[in-house]
């Protein structure tokens, strides 16, 4: 009998938030390198090894769409996008192929990389968590995103996934299963939040 092929991974891209914070409208639709940043971030995710990305889309689902060309992804709306993070995490993770482990990645980190979804991949462990990490001024290496979830791990973090927390109660439960890769060589992990973070978009 042959054995079973491993699981892939599906990246889920989280993009339906508003950047009210921002007041430019959705962070997906902020022009980066000649396109918008969720399309770019998209492309990062496949050209890291990724085989296929979900792009989880909110507020301004339609002008995010009719202002981007997301054809080469599977993309899924929350229509509840307003109550946070944790529902786009659970149709995120649903629409991704039940074997595969899931990153999930964030549409406001213009820094995420290719190699930095590359190492998450080659290092990830069976049964684990595997998860970007980034030094600090004092040195100290913090946890961040792109968050490997293991494809055994995915149905309990979705389901303890509430309000603005996507996978964080899970984590906070499970610290043992958390394996931080260091990748501070590729960028400092930063969220793109408020007006004095545009600089991040370069």
């Amino acid at each position: 009998m042959a054995d079973s092929p491993k699981p892939g991974t599906t990246a889920v891209l989280l993009a339906a938030g508003s950047g009210s914070r921002l007041g430019l409208g959705p962070k997906a639709l902020l022009p980066f390198r000649g396109r918008t940043l969720v399309e770019i971030l998209a492309g990062v995710l496949l050209d890291g090894g990724c085989r296929d990305v979900v792009v989880v889309l909110g507020a301004e689902a339609a002008k995010v769409r009719d202002a981007t060309d997301l054809a080469p992804y599977t993309v899924v709306e929350n229509p509840d996008w307003q109550t946070g993070m944790g529902g786009s995490f659970r149709a995120g993770v649903a629409a991704a192929p039940a074997r595969d482990h899931v990153l999930v990645a964030l549409v406001d980190q213009p820094g995420l990389t290719p190699e930095t979804v590359a190492r998450l991949l080659a290092v990830h462990r069976p049964g684990r968590v595997t998860a970007a990490a980034y030094r600090g001024p004092d040195g100290t290496l913090r946890r961040g995103h792109p968050l490997l979830l293991d494809a055994t791990l995915r149905a309990d973090a979705a389901e303890s996934a509430t309000g603005d927390a996507g996978a964080r109660h899970f984590l906070q439960t499970h610290p043992e299963l958390i394996d931080p890769v260091d990748c501070t060589d590729q960028s400092g992990g930063e969220d793109l939040d408020t007006p004095d973070q545009l600089g991040l978009l370069g």
